[in-house]
């Protein structure tokens, strides 16, 4: 598939997402350390716009103010949202004029496949952030879809696997045909012998830690995060509700009852309380590849099940459902290791500061992609949820949030040293 087929079929993501918020609730603010929904409606225009401009023969502006007011978008370290009212923002109708003709203007020309897949890419990470923001927004803002069916699987058994030292294969060699520049250089990691959780943690091994005091225990916390958590009242994750007694989960169009087997998405901060308590941590960075793709023999694979692309067999992905499946309904993803769900139904935590790979170069087109936030505040992921492209689920791949962010699509594992 060619670079301007992929932006055109990225296109069509974001605008049903748009198109399930109801037009009155496109002023809101579902998450208050994120921008009005109405940013986004310009940005992935004005992203694609101000990145590619440059590049063509007739690039002149034609809406500058546009091309600056939708030009960057908010991280969730500590606000720096301005202060605004729905009237501050242009109407709908403005946005998606602007839109058509940022659209026209671009298909006409000829662009660089690398920024091209650079554009499809920032807007299928934009696909997944406005997934879970409206997972915020009420119900009522927002017009039902139906999505794929919860698969059937066997019941859990918690356990631990252990992991032999090996060699993990950290980055992007520099003649990949794309990633971003924190996904370079490629190099190898030694990685000593450790145990892993078999499955993400999940919502009734959670209930157990909320139940039993762990929002209320100091010792649990770091000093930042008992901090936020007193200073915002937060006593358990964003995605459950407390309705009559009973603990239910908020999903993308409905309230159900808690689903004991789906993965607990949490905080990096509230991870990391749930595995102290539990004796444990959180995986390393390198820790996470050893498990995933490696092999008892030394080798590595492409995926944790081996070579073949992403398939339904290896889980959801792809925008292919909008909630998460239980932690074990998709044994055709395990690792060679029998490690399960890696690349499915939520993101996964580390315990690794994000921070560059030796030879990091900052793209000169988008140069403050990664580096702004190599400062020590902001945690890897791996992995992918329901809602992450495919393209994204390549072995070199970092997410990064900050600790205190309850929003992602994230859950985690828990992991020792042997």
């Amino acid at each position: 598939m060619n670079a301007y087929t992929m932006l055109s079929d990225a296109r069509k993501e974001t605008d049903k997402l748009f198109a399930l918020v109801r037009p009155d609730w496109l002023y809101e603010r579902p998450i208050a350390e994120r921008h009005r929904l109405v940013f986004y409606l310009g940005h992935l225009e004005a992203f694609d716009w101000n990145l590619l401009r440059p590049h063509m023969r007739n690039g002149e502006a034609f809406r500058a103010r546009f091309d600056r007011l939708f030009a960057f978008g908010i991280d969730p370290v500590g606000g720096g949202l301005p202060s605004d009212s729905p009237s501050d923002w242009p109407s709908v109708a403005e946005i998606r004029s602007y839109n058509q003709r940022v659209r026209q203007r671009l298909d006409d020309a000829e662009h660089d496949t690398l920024l091209l897949h650079m554009a499809v890419e920032h807007r299928l990470m934009h696909a997944e952030t406005l997934a879970y923001m409206l997972h915020q927004l009420p119900l009522e803002g927002k017009d039902p879809e139906p999505q794929a069916p919860v698969p059937r699987s066997e019941p859990i058994r918690r356990e631990m696997i252990g992991i032999p030292a090996g060699c993990a294969t950290l980055g992007l060699p520099r003649n990949a045909a794309f990633g971003w520049d924190n996904e370079f250089d490629a190099h190898p990691v030694e990685v000593p012998a450790f145990a892993i959780d078999r499955y993400k943690v999940t919502n009734r091994d959670y209930l157990e830690f909320v139940e039993d005091g762990g929002y209320r225990d100091p010792s649990l916390w770091t000093a930042e995060g008992w901090q936020w958590k007193a200073e915002r009242n937060i006593t358990h994750p964003a995605f459950w509700r407390l309705a009559s007694g009973k603990w239910h989960c908020r999903t993308m169009f409905d309230e159900i009852p808690l689903p004991l087997d789906w993965p607990a998405y949490v905080s990096h901060a509230e991870a990391s309380a749930y595995a102290k308590r539990a004796g444990f941590r959180l995986p390393t960075e390198s820790e996470w590849h050893r498990a995933a793709y490696g092999t008892p023999e030394g080798s590595e694979r492409q995926f944790p099940w081996g070579t073949e692309p992403p398939a339904p067999p290896h889980g959801y992905y792809g925008f292919a459902r909008w909630d998460p499946a239980p932690v074990n309904a998709f044994p055709g993803g395990r690792s060679a290791f029998a490690v399960t769900g890696l690349l499915s139904t939520g993101w996964e935590w580390t315990a690794t500061p994000f921070a560059p790979f030796r030879g990091f170069q900052a793209h000169p087109s988008y140069a403050g992609y990664s580096a702004d936030f190599f400062d020590g505040m902001h945690y890897v992921l791996k992995g992918g949820s329901t809602r992450t492209a495919a393209s994204m689920l390549r072995r070199s791949f970092r997410n990064w949030f900050q600790p205190h962010y309850q929003y992602v699509y994230a859950g985690f594992r828990c992991a020792r040293g042997v």
